[in-house]
């Protein structure tokens, strides 16, 4: 087996789970990445929504700029790719005029701002996220408007040559959050590439590491 890489989610982990992720080889984990402490504290990737209001709420104070997770971090990964949600935007604008700004683009300052620090930048492909819409067709996700970064984060990594060979595992997962996003339907691919052995799932009650345990 090669590196153990976890992908940790805003939501509760187990106690002592800490030990567990702090000791993997490389460490992910999301916008305000909220449940650092609780989860650990090692950084290796911080994946930002890099569009519209995440993005904005991220760049425009300083609380993202100087939390630990983000000065900790040696990567600073935007999840949507610029292209494809520029070509999402008119059909938005038709199905959810609500969602005026969803598409507003910030990689460049994500960017600039990684580059400042002395981080690296990486654009999430957006093969990532068709992949991701692939397999939630099995699922019945019903209509929605994209996955969550979380699951295009996922994709990613179980595809990307990088990561080859290497033990994927999710912590903080917890499958609910905007409506925008099909999050039973993750939920249930989610379990699935568990039970294929694609994935590990850090257990919610223990910090072991059980594909039995939802995220």
């Amino acid at each position: 087996m090669g590196r153990r890489i976890v992908i940790v989610g805003n939501g509760q982990v187990a106690e002592g789970a800490d030990a567990v992720i702090d000791a993997a080889d490389f460490v992910v984990r999301f916008n305000l990445s909220r449940n650092t402490g609780q989860s650990g504290t090692r950084t290796d990737a911080v994946a930002v929504c890099n569009t519209g209001r995440p993005a904005n709420e991220m760049l425009d104070g300083p609380e993202w700029r100087e939390s630990a997770p983000v000065l900790a971090s040696r990567e600073i990964w935007s999840v949507r790719d610029p292209e494809k949600f520029a070509r999402l935007r008119p059909q938005l604008a038709v199905t959810h005029p609500e969602l005026d700004d969803f598409c507003d683009d910030r990689t460049d300052d994500f960017a600039r701002f990684a580059a400042a620090s002395g981080k690296r930048h990486r654009i999430v492909p957006a093969a990532a996220h068709e992949a991701a819409d692939a397999a939630l067709a099995a699922h019945s996700p019903g209509a929605y408007v994209v996955p969550s970064s979380g699951l295009v984060t996922l994709f990613h990594v179980l595809s990307a040559t990088e990561f080859s060979g290497s033990e994927v595992v999710l912590a903080g997962f917890g499958h609910e959050g905007w409506d925008g996003h099909p999050f039973a339907a993750e939920r249930r691919l989610v379990a699935g590439l568990a039970a294929e052995g694609r994935l590990r799932l850090l257990a919610t009650s223990s910090p072991s590491l059980s594909p039995s345990q939802g995220a």
